[in-house]
């Protein structure tokens, strides 16, 4: 039926005391029925129509299915089974006969009629009229409601750019399957694309989402038909593989990652990509209650576990990737409790003005002393500071608790700088310049006192960002030194336009500086060159012998740092070293540069 309107009002009929007043009350019932707008019956208790109204009338011309018929002294019931079929059609029949028994007090339904024009939903009532049964039945076309509701239930479950399942379908899709009863393994695998945020950066969002429809295409042409491919979001995907153990799952992640073998079509740009993907399996008939939540956490593990082993790979999971992560989160509560109670401590590391051989400056580095594991340092604990946001506080821990120092030594006749070391993460946050004015304000630190190191790599990720930050730490008088300088790739035109005063060398690069003809002591000649041309100062790291020391001097560096010259230390302790090598200071003023240096260091 095409009506808009099939619903079930009842009109209250009395029993007719005579001929006159029943052919009254006919007609009273008659034009109540035609007034409603629904395509409305009277049954009797046998389903036999009395009444019908205009619109169910108009509704059975419309309709013109042999089905349905129209006019009083049908048979209401068997129409009913003909046309909604046999359960459907005994259900509506067993609920009118309860009701005209007076067993119920009402009835309400929905049932669907396949038409030529397609399917159409309808909402059944009924009510009993009086003591002898009868029964008035409208039909509303709730069409376009059940459609209304059915899209949106698809969209609830579905990705709006892939038409995938989405994540809380996949989760319900996983738990179905993880509840069967002896039910065979079942395997996720979780894949991540390498190197999409540069497709968005580079070419737009819209080009992102047109590459991720591509590969929600080629995913679900290489999915076998028992497997679900669905989004979890951004550039991440799930299949779930059913009756497939870890063998098979492996064999497919191979599968999923050769459809990477052929370039994307970027809208007129090709681009080459690869994934990464995690593997983690349920075994068969499993009675330990894995949860969805758990399967898909495992394979997320696995897969950064496969991207930090390099792109395009593939990584099954094991216990001791939860268990390394568990021990990241747990070092993250004790890091946020150290910065908070005072664990972290500061050690310096001297730094020699080489024509001069004095000490004009310390590196101060950061310290957890761990109430359980000792002294940590920070190659135990920066990347979970990092990764949990604690790199801040951390950051601004150090630069205060360095002025302070810096202040009290300057306070005792040690007038020192301070060089503080910062992260990407802390760059990226834009809050360095406030940080470093906050230090300084607060201990009253001169801002010149106070060197603040980058290195190259942390440069070159974002050199804009970089440029304009200390450009306005130069600005306030903070120094700024670009650090490991030789590790990363920076172009010289990056280094050109960086606002720096010093260059501070890697120590791959004075390592492997044996005499001036080496390789090394070449690149070294070469950076401090670049180094003048640039306005900046070289800085020589990592010097371990006095062969190394004299070199790096005689090459032009004007700075030098290493074990051979001190280890770094306590604030305590530094200030006894230099009072006692103050002495032995005096003893080389009379020598050269490098003599003087190679004397004074020890």
């Amino acid at each position: 039926m095409r009506s808009k309107h099939l619903t079930a009002v009842a009109a209250p009929l009395d029993a007719p005391c005579n001929k006159a007043a029943e052919g009254t009350a006919t007609v009273l019932s008659a034009a109540v029925l035609d007034a409603l707008p629904s395509p409305t019956v009277l049954l009797d208790p046998d389903g036999k129509v009395l009444l019908t109204n205009s619109a169910w009338e108009a509704a059975v011309e419309t309709v013109d299915d042999d089905r349905i018929d129209g006019g009083a002294g049908i048979d209401y019931f068997t129409m009913a089974r003909r046309a909604c079929g046999p359960a459907v059609g005994r259900k509506i029949v067993d609920s009118l006969r309860a009701l005209s028994r007076g067993q119920r007090a009402s009835v309400a339904m929905d049932y669907s009629l396949e038409h030529p024009a397609g399917t159409h939903w309808y909402h059944l009532q009924a009510s009993r009229v009086d003591q002898l049964g009868q029964v008035v039945v409208t039909h509303t076309d709730v069409t376009d409601r059940v459609q209304a509701e059915r899209t949106s239930a698809w969209q609830a479950r579905h990705d709006d750019l892939t038409d995938l399942p989405n994540r809380a379908a996949l989760h319900e899709l996983i738990d179905a399957e993880l509840r069967r009863p002896d039910r065979p393994p079942i395997t996720v695998l979780f894949l991540d694309v390498d190197g999409f945020k540069d497709v968005n950066d580079c070419l737009g969002h819209e080009v992102g989402d047109d590459l991720l429809r591509q590969l929600a295409a080629r995913l679900a042409g290489r999915t076998r038909p028992e497997d679900t491919v669905g989004r979890l979001g951004g550039d991440e995907f799930v299949v779930l593989c059913r009756d497939c153990d870890t063998a098979g799952a492996e064999a497919l992640a191979h599968r999923f990652r050769s459809i990477f073998d052929e370039p994307f079509d970027l809208r007129g740009r090709t681009a080459r990509l690869s994934a990464s993907i995690g593997v983690a399996t349920a075994r068969g008939g499993d009675p330990s209650g894995t949860r969805s939540t758990d399967l898909v956490r495992d394979a997320d593990l696995a897969m950064y576990a496969a991207k930090r082993a390099g792109r395009s790979r593939i990584r099954v999971f094991s216990p001791d990737l939860r268990a390394a992560v568990q021990q990241k989160v747990l070092m993250a509560d004790e890091l946020r409790e150290a910065i908070e109670t005072g664990q972290l401590v500061l050690h310096y590391q001297p730094v020699l003005h080489l024509p001069t051989g004095q000490v004009d400056g310390v590196e101060a580095l950061v310290r957890w002393q761990h109430p359980e594991r000792g002294l940590l340092l920070p190659g135990d604990f920066i990347a979970v500071a990092e990764e949990y946001e604690l790199i801040d506080p951390l950051t601004r821990w150090v630069f205060g608790a360095a002025t302070r120092q810096a202040a009290e030594w300057a306070g005792l006749g040690l007038p020192l700088c301070v060089s503080v070391n910062v992260s990407a993460a802390t760059l990226a946050t834009g809050t360095l310049v406030h940080d470093v004015a906050a230090a300084l304000a607060a201990s009253a630190l001169p801002a010149d006192r106070l060197i603040v190191e980058l290195t190259e790599t942390t440069v070159a990720e974002d050199p804009q960002r970089a440029a304009a930050q200390f450009a306005a730490l130069r600005t306030s008088g903070v120094e700024v030194a670009i650090d490991d300088f030789g590790s990363g790739f920076s172009s010289l035109g990056q280094l050109v336009n960086i606002p720096a005063g010093v260059l501070k060398i890697d120590r791959s690069l004075v390592a492997g500086a044996a005499d001036r003809r080496s390789q090394s002591a070449a690149a070294i000649a070469a950076v401090v060159a670049l180094a003048k041309a640039c306005g900046m100062r070289a800085l020589a790291e990592g010097v371990e012998t006095v062969e190394q020391l004299a070199l790096t001097a005689a090459l032009g560096c004007t700075f030098a740092q290493g074990y051979y010259i001190a280890r770094p230390m306590p604030a305590d302790e530094l200030r006894r070293w230099l009072q006692e090598r103050a002495a032995i200071g005096n003893r080389g003023r009379r020598a050269s540069p490098a003599a003087r240096v190679s004397s004074t260091a020890r």
